[in-house]
C-alpha cells in the first residue's frame, strides 16, 4: 500500500465543500467530507485501479464518489490527492488545461 498525501489544493478543496455542506448541516458536511475520506484511502490501496486522464494531465488518475471526482496522481510508492472537486464544474479550466474548442 501507498502512502497517502494531500496537496494544498486537494485540503482546501475538502474545507470549501464542508463549508457549503455546513451551511444546511454541519454533521452532513463531517459526514460526506468524512466519506471523501474514505475513498481516499481506498485510492491509497489501489491507485492503479482508478481511471488514468491523461488527457487532462501526465500521470492524473481520478476516482468518482457521487457527484464528486478526486483527482491524484502516484508518484513512486507515493499516492498524491491533487484536488477534489463536483463533477458539473468545468474541470480543464479549474486544472489549467484549456478547452480543446
Amino acid at each position: 500500500m501507498a502512502s497517502l498525501t494531500f496537496s494544498p489544493k486537494s485540503r482546501e478543496d475538502l474545507l470549501d465543500i464542508g463549508d457549503y455542506i455546513a451551511t444546511d448541516s454541519r454533521a452532513n458536511a463531517r459526514r460526506f467530507v468524512g466519506k471523501l475520506m474514505e475513498q481516499c484511502r481506498r485510492i491509497g490501496k489501489a491507485p492503479l485501479a482508478y481511471t488514468g486522464r491523461e488527457d487532462l494531465a501526465p500521470g492524473l488518475r481520478m476516482a468518482a464518489m457521487g457527484r464528486y471526482v478526486i483527482f491524484f496522481r502516484v508518484l513512486g510508492d507515493v499516492v498524491r490527492i491533487e484536488r477534489v472537486l463536483h463533477g458539473a464544474r468545468n474541470l480543464q479550466a479549474i486544472l489549467g488545461f484549456p478547452s480543446e474548442e
